[in-house]
């Protein structure tokens, strides 16, 4: 089957399409006949070496989303052949990423893709939710507390703004002049401009700090900063800083999700019912997957670029 993986970590170019043998499922798995797999920055940062190997050989595979048909189903899977689903992969775990034709994925892993999406779109979905749904679940907050997000024009940033308010949080999120609009769509009830000085333009609104931050964006102590004392942190980077102040920082780690089916399938709903906004940047054969990391890495994207195999 068709690759695109690493033989030698380094920049976009370093990514090649492969041919490898073909895998089939084992009692309670699935194999999906993968027809799109979304680019994200944690596979850029696996293509460079950023996330070691999981003591896997090469080639080493990027890739956490994938949707397509399932065309063929182990002993006792409680799915079918024929199924258009929406996965999430871990390139570091024993199946491996998700840029391939073919990807072996536990039932627990995936979920239908949501109706009236195709599957370009449904693969935007599966990692970056389960990573919203993760930071909410540890920052733990109750309806009517307060929430800062950075990072809110991104497609992890948009799915917590959306989330958030679905959970009866204030919402502070940040923004750009060329996102203000998009950013609003999403229903935050305070926006801030975009920049290294977010926490003080947090505190201008919420002078004592903000119950949590999920910081989409990285910004660590920056973004921190917005936090009130006792607050709470979710950093998506394993940043290990210490704000003081008697913050909680929250490590989040979506891998943990992998087998979270119940999770993504009320996130397929809530795409159904237009809870949640579903975007796509752009598409590339995945022949091309070094451009769409180019441009990924060149920023400014809003929604997720999709490799089509």
């Amino acid at each position: 089957m068709k690759i695109v993986g690493v033989t030698e970590f380094g920049g976009p170019e370093a990514l090649q399409v492969l041919e490898v043998p073909e895998p089939h499922p084992g009692p309670g798995e699935v194999r999906i006949r993968v027809h799109a797999a979304a680019v994200n920055p944690t596979d850029t940062m696996l293509r460079e070496g950023l996330q070691g190997t999981g003591g896997k050989q090469a080639p080493h595979i990027p890739g956490m989303d994938a949707a397509g048909v399932i065309d063929e189903v182990g002993e006792g899977s409680r799915w079918s052949v024929g199924e258009e689903v929406m996965a999430i992969a871990v390139p570091r775990g024993e199946h491996r990423g998700a840029y391939v034709q073919y990807l072996i994925a536990p039932d627990e892993s995936l979920a239908p893709i949501p109706a009236g999406t195709d599957l370009p779109t449904a693969a935007t979905l599966p990692m970056n939710g389960l990573t919203a749904v993760q930071i909410l679940e540890k920052l733990d907050l109750s309806p009517g507390q307060v929430l800062a997000v950075n990072g809110a024009a991104g497609t992890l940033g948009n799915y917590l703004v959306q989330l958030a308010k679905l959970a009866g949080l204030t919402v502070v999120a940040d923004a750009a002049d060329k996102d203000r609009e998009l950013v609003a769509e999403l229903g935050p009830d305070h926006i801030v401009e975009r920049g290294d000085d977010f926490g003080r333009r947090v505190r201008e609104l919420f002078p004592d700090g903000v119950d949590a931050v999920a910081d989409a964006a990285v910004q660590n102590e920056a973004a921190a900063e917005a936090v009130r004392d006792g607050g709470g942190f979710a950093t998506v980077r394993g940043w290990k800083g210490d704000p003081g102040r008697g913050i909680t920082v929250h490590p989040i780690w979506v891998g943990e999700e992998y087998r979270s089916q119940e999770k993504l399938d009320r996130l397929r709903a809530l795409a159904e019912d237009g809870t949640l906004t579903l975007r796509v940047a752009g598409t590339y054969p995945a022949e091309e997957a070094a451009e769409a990391h180019r441009r990924l890495e060149a920023g400014g994207t809003r929604g997720r670029l999709v490799l089509l195999f």
